[in-house]
């Protein structure tokens, strides 16, 4: 099923956001361990086979109107920063400003290798490549002088049509995380493997608070199977968001799986959706 038809499926059936990954390929040999098998191996080939996510959020804008338009995760660190603001500009632009930035530090250091990155400075690029990407997003003449990124005075349109891009950060829910979301980011995007998150909602609010943010940070969580009182109890605790995977199933399956998912979430809450 294209991301374009399992958009406008979604929008048709009251969600309200549509997300999609990224890695630019994967290395055949690595020494990064993924972090739900714990070494080199990979749960499933689907790591191989994304498509370029915002060719994917193009097509599924061209067919729906309300839809939010986000990735779960992309890499920001691995494409140009000056290209990539151009993107997500003309793609908020075109779509009436529906594009959320979900963005990883990526696990898989042999990929950021290969783009150049250092492993060990992936989240001050990824800071850099936010701020500059920001610049170009909101300045007539936009300008960006740091050790990963840099450049002149320019000019850059179109503008997106928001006037803050939401950046989303996905990663494990530590400190260190927390921390970088307060300074360069708008909320969290939980991981597969984190499902007891209480304890990690309540320490990103107090580092979110302690750094000046005002409000709450938007909280993304991962889920599998709609729980009645999981749910209530993440919505009491901070999650603004639930996201749910589709299967790698034909249209009609995926349709099947949609409607299910549809009527599960309006039989707990007629306002819910993922």
């Amino acid at each position: 099923m294209t991301p374009a038809a399992a958009a406008q499926a979604a929008e048709e059936r009251g969600f309200r956001s549509f997300f999609v990954p990224e890695h630019t390929r994967i290395p055949v040999k690595r020494e990064a361990a993924h972090p739900s098998t714990g070494d080199a191996s990979l749960p499933d080939d689907r790591y191989t086979r994304t498509l370029d996510p915002w060719v994917s959020l193009a097509m599924a804008a061209a067919v729906t109107e309300r839809i939010e338009l986000s990735t779960a995760v992309a890499l920001p660190v691995e494409h140009d920063p000056i290209t990539l603001a151009k993107s997500v500009a003309t793609l908020d632009h075109l779509s009436g400003g529906r594009v959320t930035l979900g963005a990883g530090f990526g696990w898989n250091t042999d990929e950021l290798t290969d783009h150049g990155v250092p492993p060990n400075k992936r989240r001050t690029v990824l800071r850099e490549y936010v701020e500059a990407m920001r610049e170009l997003w909101t300045q007539e003449e936009a300008s960006y002088d740091g050790q990963y990124v840099s450049f002149g005075p320019s000019w850059a349109w179109p503008k997106p049509i928001q006037s803050h891009v939401p950046v989303l950060v996905g990663a494990a829910g530590t400190e260190k995380t927390f921390q970088w979301i307060a300074r360069s980011g708008d909320g969290w995007i939980t991981t597969p493997t984190e499902t007891d998150i209480s304890a990690r909602l309540e320490l990103l609010q107090k580092i979110w608070a302690d750094a000046g943010r005002s409000g709450r940070p938007r909280v993304v969580a991962l889920d599998f199977k709609p729980d009645p009182d999981k749910l209530a109890r993440w919505s009491a605790e901070g999650v603004t968001d639930v996201l749910y995977g589709l299967p790698d199933r034909s249209t009609e399956e995926v349709l099947h799986y949609l409607d299910r998912l549809s009527a599960k979430l309006a039989a707990l809450d007629p306002s819910s959706r993922a």
